[in-house]
């Protein structure tokens, strides 16, 4: 699999930590917390936090990120065969996002999937992807992945009286959609998939991060019915994301034959500013450059991967070679590839 181009669509401005703090009342010492223990300084969110109103659809940030990377890559919506969507928080239930994205793009008549998955649902989709191409009857597929997570906020919700489960979720997470075009074929400044693999390894464990769907009849039935809709077991991340990733780096570099000193990029797991710190020192590449966008956009859920690739395409050179790791936390799944830059 060559991944040909890769996208981003953010909706807005940043959102900086003093924004915030204004927004919920929160002091000085709120902020520097932030900034010192999560380490992400902005956003971008999908609503108004004033009114509290989405004004982007996961669907809007996914065709403007699509048609972005089809154009990228010179591909028309004629010559994709296949659309996979990974994601956390479609639109709604029914119908698909991954269908009304192909609808806006004017793609038609081909196969479409959408996968319900955390933060490795990027890596999932380009699996999905990598499978349809290897089949033979497949040769370009668009692969999309993002999440708005801020429709899930409360924006009348008094933080100083949250939960820590609660309050991170307000300055961890941010907005945006990703795409890439791959195909079975190379193509100028495109990069070849030399490894990829995705992995649940849940089997016993509470999940480190929860997202609510709620109905009418849940919240008549339900007598707990103030419970917030996102929670996150921080500390649980903390202890287990670091530890998974370099478990995904050591299987990485034993399916492609690499040591560490020939890694030249990493993409690193983007939970938050701090922990993408102290995971990629703790993997101590020696001389590989670090692809990082969480300072400035947040945990972009299932879009992360894809603003990563967009930076790496845009960085690496032929013969240059650059891991990649996703870690999803709700079930715990590790998931990784390896990359290796083409001809210019």
């Amino acid at each position: 699999m060559h991944i040909l181009s890769a996208a981003s669509a953010l909706p807005g401005p940043p959102v900086d930590n003093a924004a915030l703090a204004r927004r919920f009342g929160m002091d000085a010492l709120w902020e520097q917390w932030v900034e010192v223990f999560i380490g992400t300084r902005a956003r971008h969110l999908a609503l108004d936090l004033e009114s509290g109103k989405v004004t982007t659809t996961l669907a809007d940030l996914a065709a403007d990120a699509g048609a972005r990377a089809l154009a990228a890559a010179g591909v028309t919506a004629g010559e994709v065969d296949a659309v996979v969507l990974g994601t956390a928080t479609p639109d709604r239930l029914m119908p698909a996002t991954v269908n009304v994205v192909a609808d806006r793009l004017g793609i038609d008549q081909v196969r479409t999937f959408q996968l319900q998955s955390g933060c490795s649902g990027a890596v999932q989709a380009l699996d999905v992807a990598r499978q349809l191409l290897l089949a033979g009857e497949t040769g370009t597929v668009l692969v999309l992945g993002g999440d708005v997570i801020a429709r899930f906020y409360d924006v009348t919700r008094d933080l100083t009286r949250a939960a820590p489960a609660e309050l991170v979720n307000y300055v961890l997470f941010g907005d945006a959609a990703g795409a890439a075009v791959v195909s079975a074929r190379p193509a100028p400044g495109s990069a070849e998939v030399r490894a990829l693999f995705t992995r649940l390894v849940g089997l016993g464990r509470e999940p480190g991060a929860v997202l609510e769907w709620f109905g009418p009849a849940d919240r008549h039935a339900d007598r707990d019915h103030d419970r917030p809709a996102a929670t996150e077991d921080y500390k649980a991340i903390e202890r287990h994301v670091p530890e998974m990733t370099e478990e995904v780096l050591l299987e990485l570099l034993r399916a492609t034959g690499w040591t560490d000193r020939d890694v030249d990029l990493v993409l690193p797991p983007q939970l938050s500013g701090r922990m993408t710190r102290l995971i990629t020192d703790r993997l101590a590449l020696p001389a590989a450059r670090e692809v990082s966008v969480v300072d400035h956009a947040g945990n972009c859920g299932n879009a992360i991967v894809f603003l990563q690739l967009e930076r790496a395409l845009a960085e690496i050179s032929p013969g240059e070679r650059a891991v990649g790791v996703s870690i999803e936390s709700s079930k715990w799944i590790k998931a990784g590839f390896a990359l290796v830059g083409g001809a210019s």
